[in-house]
């Protein structure tokens, strides 16, 4: 997971990102500018932005507001500030902060990312109205010739399809070109 960290003075965002990287995490890149932050993020598509409260050009909010859906951010900043940071999905980590802590927050983010961009890769992909109908009158053939009923040939054509390590479309393809003949 990549991780852009943004601090006002570059020696901290420098310090941040060299603690991290000594803890295994991959640093992307350093910024002291929302805006640049914001560049990074988009080319990476996802990330952890790792950021003081404010920034060159804007506070974390605004920096919140405009980054990308799949990225997240930590706020590190004092506790006399933490009653003003009230938004949702960030988390919140108080300065000075333990080593410890910081390194097993980057550790639950990176999971949470993790786990969120496999839900999003292992959802079924939408079929096309073709590949809908190849289906349809797979089972249709399937109930006239073999006496199935509707869910007996949609689980008979999935059952094909894991054993054949193919998508149902591709089942559905061959049980058409042999009982078709």
């Amino acid at each position: 997971m990549n991780i852009v960290v943004a601090f006002p003075k570059i020696e901290d965002a420098r310090g941040i990102r060299n603690l991290l990287m000594k803890y295994g995490f991959s640093v992307a890149g350093v910024a002291t500018s929302g805006a640049r932050a914001l560049t990074l993020a988009y080319e990476l598509g996802s990330c952890i932005i790792v950021s003081g409260y404010q920034l060159a050009d804007m506070v974390y909010e605004e920096l919140w507001e405009s980054m990308p859906s799949s990225s997240r951010m930590l706020l590190l900043t004092g506790k006399d500030v933490w009653s003003e940071c009230t938004e949702k999905g960030i988390l919140y980590l108080a300065m000075p902060f333990k080593t410890r802590d910081l390194i097993d927050t980057m550790n639950m983010l990176t999971d949470q990312l993790t786990m969120g961009r496999r839900r999003r890769n292992s959802r079924p992909k939408e079929r096309s109205s073709q590949e809908e109908e190849v289906i349809s009158s797979a089972k249709n053939i399937l109930q006239e010739r073999n006496r199935m009923t509707e869910e007996e040939a949609h689980r008979y054509l999935q059952k094909c399809s894991m054993e054949n390590g193919s998508n149902l479309v591709e089942t559905a393809k061959m049980v058409l070109s042999i009982l078709q003949q």
